[in-house]
């Protein structure tokens, strides 16, 4: 009977099936407890601080953290918690393709993929486009660069960040809680949209396991002072929470950036990428060392990104890197607008090209590539790389 079993019963989708719901039952068991619902799943100790990675989590092949002293030494007393909003030492790779998410399989380096268009073709101008929209197809482009050393970081903890209605950052949080079972929040701008139906991007992130917070944007504008983020924390629920910025970001987000730059270094006389917080131009820029020009497109009105992009070089390496600069002209009036001619735009270079074009970031990108084009803002015989950042949604 049992040898039977063995070679007939894999063979079976019945037998299958009803081997299955045992365990099936005690994931459903096990979900008010906070584990993720991943058949086969080792039970975590329970012992364990909460949020600490047991040998069956996604994130169970980072050493376990032990008991250490201030100093960081084994065997002491643990330090005292960190202070709401304070993620403590970032002790995680640089790579944005290891630790925590090497088991997701990205496609890094992502492809360079060149395009005949007459519009650069005509001034003597090469048209690079640095797909990062392959790496993965829920983790799109910048995001997972950006976010793999963030929850490298976060060690298991559930991960707080911030975003608007539209966010892909947001989008790309949630999908990378479901995919590694971890617990993310979404502080969301703007209280009225609590009471109103989800938009697709924010259903998204429900659906994808996300809690949503939403605050009022007197409260969103303040949420990097120490006070206010502490209250947020406080109202979610979350006071614990490993927090990652609006954007993703941060100085890990900024040195997994870099290997972009890396990547296309001495493929590109000019290397663009449409830019909303500033954290992927300015690792780039770090990346493309010497002979490289790095330019940032922004997505967003006020002229800010400047200042922005050079406090996270200063964070991240100690002060500035790389030859890099803005163009603020192409922002279409501020983030997730898309008048007529930008949509136009985008579905024309679709057509030459056969290539989707995200409107929030990169249909900016390209079209503030053109229009210097046009200017004869690059010299002939350049090479210019298009970094395309993510994919159409929904």
């Amino acid at each position: 009977m049992v040898a039977h079993l063995a070679f007939r019963g894999p063979r079976s989708r019945t037998f299958l099936g009803v081997a299955r719901l045992p365990h099936r039952a005690r994931d459903v068991v096990r979900r008010p407890g906070g584990d993720p619902a991943i058949p086969l799943l080792p039970p975590r100790p329970r012992a364990a601080p909460r949020g600490a990675r047991g040998e069956g989590h996604p994130l169970g092949h980072l050493p376990r953290p032990r008991d250490r002293s201030a100093d960081g030494r084994p065997g002491c007393r643990p330090s005292p918690d960190p202070p709401p909003g304070d993620n403590g030492p970032v002790t995680s790779s640089d790579d944005p393709g290891s630790t925590a998410l090497t088991g997701l399989r990205p496609r890094l380096p992502s492809p360079l993929q060149e395009v005949t268009d007459e519009r650069f073709a005509r001034r003597g101008i090469r048209l690079l486009l640095k797909r990062d929209d392959l790496i993965h197809p829920e983790l799109v482009g910048n995001k997972w660069r950006k976010l793999a050393p963030n929850l490298a970081a976060a060690g298991g903890r559930t991960v707080l960040t911030f975003g608007g209605a539209h966010s892909n950052h947001l989008r790309a949080t949630a999908a990378a809680g479901r995919l590694l079972g971890l617990r993310t929040v979404g502080v969301v701008r703007g209280q009225e949209l609590a009471d109103r139906p989800l938009n697709p991007s924010l259903a998204r992130c429900v659906s994808d396991g996300m809690r949503l917070h939403f605050v009022d944007r007197a409260t969103y504008r303040r949420k990097t002072e120490p006070e206010t983020l502490a209250a947020v924390l406080r109202a979610a629920d979350a006071e614990t929470a490993y927090v990652v910025p609006e954007g993703g970001s941060n100085s890990p987000a900024v040195r997994g950036c870099r290997t972009l730059g890396a990547e296309l270094a001495g493929r590109a006389d000019v290397v663009a990428v449409a830019c909303g917080t500033g954290g992927t131009l300015a690792g780039l820029a770090a990346g493309l060392g010497t002979g490289g020009r790095a330019l940032g497109v922004p997505v967003l009105k006020g002229g800010f990104l400047a200042d922005v992009t050079r406090a996270l070089q200063d964070e991240a390496f100690g002060g500035p890197r790389g030859d890099w600069s803005l163009d603020d002209r192409f922002h279409f009036g501020g983030y997730a607008r898309v008048p007529e001619e930008l949509d136009a735009f985008a579905e024309d270079f679709e057509h030459r090209h056969g290539i989707p074009v995200e409107r929030l970031y990169v249909a900016k990108l390209l079209y503030a590539l053109v229009a210097l084009a046009e200017e004869d803002a690059f010299p002939r015989g350049s090479t210019v790389a298009a970094v395309i950042t993510g994919r159409p949604f929904p």
